[in-house]
């Protein structure tokens, strides 16, 4: 049904994969949200095609030469919009983030960047939906006093939330994050040493971006969603699991302290918990995705404990979780580091973690303080730990 007046939305991260899918909601919605605002890298074409389509008031891009692209673009196709174009390098996506009309951000951003804007977002009262693990992993002590404005939609996350449904966090047990296992399921500590690139990029079930799907083949994607549910739920570290569920059907499990769990069930589709934050607390009609259960062919749901020995990436997440923002925020920087040299094919997928372990081990000599520190200083942490990994690369076991 739709709304008397539309909201004002906001996409960061609108030619990646988590906003392109956030677009094709508001698509087959189009009497719910006004696009004001969109924020994309340096894909030109593809920010193109989307003003075209939204015409939104205001774009922000990741530099001046990709400012001075879209520019010609749009002049060329005479395209003549109340548009104001600003780039990351100014502070574009903050800008964004803040302004005055929107109601609603949703954060498709990967990465440390997506903090700063996220921040700003909910200091400036709006709704942030997000998927953005960072802004939990490195400032989840940051944005906890926000979390009623806040609704996610990782999937694991948006099940969880709607596992939840209101229910005081004194009565849960356990919360259980779902994992498919990703392309390496089942494999060997041995056979790990010989996987491409290639391989990693095949996930059996989902579609994603790069960097998420090279998370989810190490299950470091489980790591940082595991740091991810503490913050956004108020959990205990030991309150949080992780199973392995190869069908990709459950996305979360609420234990509670009754004895009842409560569970999700949804297709692998991201446009599902894109629109349940988007409708939130309504539900929208979801037909035009095609992708729907059907439970009478369901012939098994399998569940079983991950290998934290064969994918060490598990645990190291669960240390630094126990050791604070301080070690999540350079957890999360030397595998951003590592993840972009594997797909550079200049690192051995078995060396990501090790990179990981190294500088964190190196980060209690060099760095000391607060384990939760204000943004600037994780900024600074962050960029050390970039600078370590680097370092790191050179003596690594390189392809």
């Amino acid at each position: 049904m739709p709304l008397v007046s539309p909201k004002k939305l906001a996409i960061l991260g609108c030619t990646g994969s988590i906003g392109t899918q956030a677009l094709d909601v508001c698509r087959h919605h189009p009497h719910t949200y006004d696009v004001v605002a969109l924020a994309g890298g340096k894909n030109v074409d593809k920010l193109f095609e989307q003003i075209q389509a939204f015409s939104p008031s205001y774009v922000s891009v990741a530099d001046d030469q990709t400012r001075q692209a879209l520019k010609e673009a749009l002049s060329d196709a005479h395209i003549s919009l109340p548009l104001e174009i600003l780039t990351t390098e100014t502070g574009g996506l903050e800008t964004l983030a803040m302004l005055p009309e929107l109601s609603d951000v949703l954060m498709g951003v990967v990465g440390i960047l997506g903090l700063a804007p996220s921040l700003a977002a909910l200091k400036a009262g709006k709704r942030l939906l997000t998927a953005n693990k960072e802004t939990f992993v490195a400032g989840g002590h940051l944005v906890q006093p926000y979390l009623s404005k806040i609704l996610p939609f990782d999937s694991e996350h948006s099940a969880l939330f709607q596992s939840l449904h209101h229910s005081p966090i004194q009565s849960v047990r356990k919360m259980w994050i779902t994992a498919s296992g990703g392309p390496f399921r089942g494999y060997s500590a041995e056979q790990l040493k010989h996987v491409t690139k290639a391989d990693a990029l095949k996930h059996p079930n989902w579609v994603m971006g790069q960097k998420v799907t090279i998370d989810s083949a190490s299950l470091m994607n489980k790591g940082l969603e595991l740091i991810e549910a503490k913050w956004l739920f108020r959990l205990k570290p030991s309150q949080i699991e992780i199973l392995v569920h190869p069908q990709s059907i459950v996305h979360g499990m609420v234990e509670y302290i009754d004895g009842s769990v409560m569970a999700q069930l949804a297709p692998a589709d991201m446009r599902i918990p894109i629109q349940v934050a988007m409708s939130w607390p309504e539900r929208w009609d979801g037909a035009y995705m095609k992708s729907h259960l059907n439970l009478s062919e369901l012939s098994r749901l399998d569940f079983h404990p991950p290998d934290e020995t064969v994918f060490p990436c598990l645990a190291l997440a669960r240390q630094a979780m126990e050791a604070g923002s301080r070690a999540t925020t350079i957890l999360n920087a030397c595998d951003e580091i590592a993840v972009q040299a594997f797909l550079d094919e200049r690192l051995h997928f078995t060396e990501i973690p090790r990179l990981i372990e190294r500088v964190l081990e190196n980060s209690k000599q060099s760095l000391g303080g607060n384990a939760y520190p204000e943004l600037d200083e994780l900024l600074d942490i962050d960029a050390w730990a970039r600078r370590e990994s680097v370092a790191y690369l050179k003596t690594a076991n390189t392809i």
